[in-house]
């Protein structure tokens, strides 16, 4: 889930993992019981500085029903008007912004425009599930610890599922979605293979969450982040794309706002790379525990 406010100047992004893909536990652990390897990400971006809680938790402080996931303090529940996440976490020192851990509270809504029922496979097998659930909508952050206790703005949900660990089936990807001045949202994933290959696809969906395939522009290469991560998009041949905010960059993940041109269409599109051999690197699966912390 993620949500960017109406002036463009802060963001958010919240993952609930069950058997987290990032874990360095999860992996140690030979990656059973996924149950016992939880964690809520709450991260929070702005002007002033970011946020980041990613705290792994163990099988005692998972609850979950049909409606409702919670994971420590931290929940999402469905009601009547859509998704609601209440977030209580523990935030990590950074240099520069905090140092000493910092405890904060706060609630997102998000009213989808539709909800999206087809997931997609994203590789041959169908080992690993993509399911765009409100490609677009409405999402309100309230957090005493924010300028202005919260803000508003455009907001996305989906659901990933796999039964192999990404580094296996995966080079890398390449993800990103964003909306049309007409209010068509746009999502491409332009994924790489273990083998090589190139699976990239692209969605359209209306107001009303019709959609059509389509065959994305060429990949442009974005500059490489500060650990030399790469990364692309999609972009019209006359156009360039434009590295608007830069939210994370890791070892072997980057999220950015990016300005591109799409079939025409000019979009403002959140974006992420994620670098699979780079995940598997021994080094960098010690260096996790730092920004991912065990609290069994």
């Amino acid at each position: 889930m993620d949500g960017t406010s109406d002036c463009g100047r802060f963001a958010f992004t919240v993952i609930a993992f069950v058997g987290s893909v990032f874990s360095p536990y999860y992996h140690w652990a030979g990656r059973t019981n996924p149950e016992n390897h939880v964690a809520f990400n709450v991260a929070l971006y702005g002007p002033d500085g970011h946020a980041w809680a990613m705290t792994e938790r163990s099988a005692r402080r998972l609850h979950r029903n049909p409606s409702q996931l919670r994971i420590g303090e931290s929940s999402l529940r469905y009601d009547d008007a859509g998704l609601v996440v209440t977030f209580d976490e523990v935030f990590l020192p950074w240099p520069g912004q905090r140092w000493v851990p910092k405890r904060m509270r706060g609630e997102i809504h998000l009213t989808p425009d539709f909800v999206g029922e087809q997931a997609f496979e994203l590789d041959k097998d169908g080992a690993h599930l993509w399911q765009p659930v409100a490609p677009s909508g409405r999402v309100k952050l309230t957090c005493d610890s924010l300028p202005g206790g919260g803000w508003s703005g455009e907001g996305y949900h989906d659901m990933n599922s796999g039964s192999r660990p990404l580094e296996e089936d995966f080079r890398g990807w390449d993800w990103t979605r964003g909306k049309t001045a007409d209010g068509r949202t746009v999502v491409v994933y332009d994924s790489v293979l273990a083998s090589g290959e190139n699976p990239r696809f692209g969605l359209r969906y209306d107001g009303q969450g019709a959609f059509s395939l389509f065959e994305p522009p060429v990949r442009r290469a974005l500059k490489r982040g500060f650990w030399g991560v790469g990364g692309g998009i999609a972009c019209d041949e006359t156009a360039s794309p434009y590295l608007r905010n830069i939210y994370e960059d890791t070892p072997f993940y980057r999220r950015s706002l990016i300005e591109t041109r799409i079939s025409g269409d000019h979009v403002s599109m959140m974006h992420e790379t994620l670098d699979c051999r780079r995940l598997a690197m021994p080094l960098v699966r010690l260096m996790l525990p730092f920004r991912m912390p065990r609290r069994a």
